[in-house]
């Protein structure tokens, strides 16, 4: 109570103080991501972006929305919050990137019971720091307090990313063809998918986060498997510059290469990929070993060390790798497209190198 007033907003549980200290924390985190389209502050009604500025000729938008699933509650029992903002960044632009958008702007929901304004701060350092990888600007977002909504410490988290592609560079091309090769880049560890079955797996062998991890050294448990959602972005985009030769991608996420390839094969198509090829990081070996898991298993629910596949005609295949390689990123030849209109959309041949 606050004598002859009465109650205060802060009686019942959201401290308006502490939400504009917090923009005054990331005032200068937002500001380091400006590009061209976007120089304004933060703190209108509105984040604005001029797409004239950007000197496309045909563009279309092209809109991604994503969370970071129960990975929140690893970052939360863990103590460990940097990462969440790459997270939270990655899983939407790189679902921009697979359909040939350059991301232009994002935007983030930080929802709490009780805001702790160092936790939120780390948080967004780290959006921002995705939003400089894949080359957006970070022109807004919304910090709700909702005591009641939330325990001490939990907070949720969405993203928001907005893209532009010519609309004769959108992604897949309609030639995609019996005979094409799909080319395998490196994901970072586990990304923001499968989680769930994580911390069941966690749990299961009895450590704590804070425990040695059994298959990084030097590091926690929590923090091996906490590694950030590698963003694709501007390796991608600067090979498609490049070669012009991409002719669809997709971003391997929840239902791993089960569910997420056949989502860019036409009709008639199917992968037929070499799960041998893969360079798996050890974390899917560990998970695999204490929580029983066979390679049916793994294959439909984590990414197993591929974050993301292009196809690419047979005599592209080559220069596509070296420009991937170029930019930073780790490729494999993974498998190939088949004419198979009755069967599974996504063949294994095979076995995980675990």
């Amino acid at each position: 109570m606050n004598g002859k007033n009465g109650l205060t907003y802060r009686d019942a549980g959201v401290d308006i103080d502490a939400g504009n200290a917090l923009v005054d924390r990331i005032k200068p985190l937002v500001k380091a991501t400006r590009r061209i389209g976007a120089d304004a502050d933060i703190g209108g009604f509105g984040g604005l972006f001029d797409l004239a500025a950007c000197k496309f000729r045909d563009p279309v938008l092209v809109a991604a929305n994503d969370g970071v699933g129960t990975k929140l509650a690893v970052a939360i029992e863990a103590g460990i919050h940097g990462f969440v903002g790459i997270d939270l960044v990655a899983m939407s632009v790189n679902d921009l990137v697979v359909q040939g958008a350059e991301p232009l702007f994002f935007l983030d929901y930080f929802a709490t019971g009780r805001l702790s304004v160092d936790t939120a701060a780390e948080v967004v350092a780290g959006i921002a720091e995705g939003c400089k990888m894949a080359g957006c600007a970070l022109i807004g977002g919304e910090t709700a307090e909702m005591p009641g909504m939330y325990k001490d410490g939990d907070y949720d988290l969405a993203g928001f990313a907005v893209g532009a592609v010519e609309r004769n560079g959108i992604l897949p091309r309609d030639s995609v063809r019996d005979g094409d090769v799909i080319l395998g880049i490196a994901s970072s560890g586990v990304h923001s998918n499968g989680f769930s079955l994580v911390r069941k797996i966690v749990e299961h062998s009895g450590l704590s986060y804070a425990a040695p991890s059994p298959f990084s050294d030097g590091e926690t448990l929590g923090a091996a498997l906490t590694v950030p959602t590698r963003i694709y972005v501007k390796p991608v985009l600067a090979a498609q510059k490049e070669t012009g030769a991409i002719k669809a991608l997709a971003h391997i996420t929840g239902g791993g290469f089960v569910d997420n390839i056949p989502r860019v094969l036409p009709a008639g198509l199917s992968a037929r990929v070499d799960l041998s090829a893969v360079k798996v990081p050890k974390v899917f070996g560990w998970l695999a070993k204490v929580g029983g898991l066979d390679q049916a298993e793994l294959v439909r629910t984590f990414n197993c060390g591929i974050g993301m596949i292009a196809v690419v005609a047979p005599e592209d295949a080559d220069r596509v790798a070296a420009a991937l390689a170029a930019a930073g990123e780790s490729v494999v030849r993974f498998g190939e497209m088949i004419a198979d209109p009755e069967g599974p959309r996504t063949l294994f041949d095979g076995e995980l190198r675990l």
